[in-house]
């Protein structure tokens, strides 16, 4: 009887000393040691992070400049990764509503073009599809190479023209449609469903480096 009148008393008096001790602590802690005053604190988190994204979409209206991304510069990959961005989002997977396929929306047709004969397969590998781009990048370039050679460095309508920027509108709307647009001094300027033209894709995507994209009037895309 007496240990449980004595075990009673104990557990209040026990979890008492543990509050006056964490109490008394605390009360002498110095606090202004950990103040975060005069210090200059600006860091940023990217809204991908910040989010959700099992909870969240992208709206419609969502400018791409509201995204953070890796700094690529006018390189050849950041010409690629831009279209990519541009065409996709980047996604490897997703096939639009004409049935233009990958990151790249590549269409059966061009496809066949350069080589490639299976479009489920190619949907379903990444490898594949950034081959595939080099390889339609070449293939144009070879088609365009006077072009290229004579228009590079003009303005048409505002724009200059630049290598990068005829070979993403090639990319758009195929080698015959810039040849159209260079040669009219923009009189004739293709559009696909979508509204995009080939001189905004000329505009978007000028001043990169494209000289590493050698001209190949039979480049295939193959594994």
């Amino acid at each position: 009887m007496i240990k449980n009148v004595i075990n009673y008393f104990a557990i209040p008096l026990a979890i008492g000393a543990v509050l006056y001790i964490a109490l008394s602590t605390n009360a002498s802690l110095d606090m202004s040691r950990y103040s975060t005053e005069g210090l200059e604190l600006d860091y940023t988190v990217s809204r991908d992070l910040a989010l959700n994204s099992n909870e969240t979409k992208l709206s419609n209206s969502l400018n791409a400049q509201d995204h953070f991304f890796p700094f690529l510069g006018k390189s050849y990959i950041g010409f690629k990764e831009a279209l990519a961005f541009k065409e996709s989002r980047g996604d490897y997977f997703t096939v639009n509503t004409l049935g233009y396929l990958g990151k790249y929306q590549f269409g059966k047709e061009t496809l066949k073009m350069i080589g490639i004969y299976n479009p489920n397969q190619f949907l379903y590998n990444p490898q594949l599809q950034e081959k595939a781009f080099l390889a339609n990048a070449e293939r144009n370039k070879w088609i365009l190479r006077k072009d290229i050679k004579r228009f590079t460095g003009k303005s048409i309508h505002g724009v200059l023209v630049t290598e990068s920027g005829i070979l993403a509108a090639a990319h758009l709307g195929g080698p015959g449609n810039v040849k159209k647009f260079l040669r009219s001094y923009g009189a004739n300027n293709f559009s696909d469903a979508y509204g995009a033209s080939v001189k905004y894709y000329m505009k978007k995507f000028s001043g990169y480096d494209t000289s590493s994209i050698i001209p190949d009037k039979r480049a295939k895309a193959t594994l």
